[in-house]
């Protein structure tokens, strides 16, 4: 295939993706903020969260901040601000900063050194944990502590957690397409005392 079908291909075939915006700021107080798809849960227990950064072969500015400082925040993107989220992937010079550029608010809260993003209705302050270099690729893989976490009170289901719903989080499949999210079907933990019996379906 040509490279760029191929690219687009192999993006989407993972299926829907988290869509967050990852904010930092340097030692001369420059923020930036910039579009990851690739943010995962790593653990509970202590809380754990990781996404991985393309390889350094160019500058790199939410990478080369966090390193600097230890501290960045993952900020969900909802349906408000997909255009903003979407072109802070654009090759911004080290002085220009995607949040003045994609007219989004970085906001300080709890003498914490990273920037939220104002607009997002989940917000999640991160402490640099490990930074996992992938040797097969050279890509990078950051794992962070969660240090703090804001969310819309309405948001939060104490049983289940976070409504994405009703937080008006939104997923992106592919490099450049979004989607809104549906819940389906809830269920209880699963144990083998209570599995369906789905053959007699």
């Amino acid at each position: 295939m040509e490279r760029l079908p191929r690219l687009k291909l192999i993006n989407s075939i993972t299926g829907y993706k988290p869509a967050n915006l990852i904010a930092t700021i340097n030692g001369k107080g420059q923020t930036n903020v910039a579009i990851i798809s690739s943010v995962v849960h790593i653990g509970s227990d202590p809380a754990l969260l990781g996404f991985f950064m393309r390889p350094m072969v160019t500058e790199r500015h939410t990478m080369e901040n966090i390193l600097e400082t230890g501290v960045y925040t993952i900020n969900h993107i909802n349906s408000d601000i997909i255009e903003q989220a979407h072109f802070t992937s654009a090759d911004f010079e080290r002085h220009e900063s995607e949040f003045d550029k994609c007219h989004l608010t970085p906001v300080f809260k709890d003498d914490f050194l990273a920037p939220y993003v104002s607009e997002s209705n989940v917000q999640i302050g991160m402490e640099l944990a490990e930074k996992v270099d992938i040797k097969l690729n050279n890509t990078i893989l950051v794992i962070g502590y969660v240090s703090h976490l804001y969310i819309e009170q309405d948001a939060f289901i104490i049983d289940s957690g976070l409504d994405l719903k009703k937080a008006d989080t939104v997923c992106i499949s592919g490099l450049d397409s979004y989607h809104s999210v549906e819940k389906i079907a809830s269920f209880p933990f699963a144990r083998t005392n209570n599995l369906p019996d789905f053959g007699n379906r």
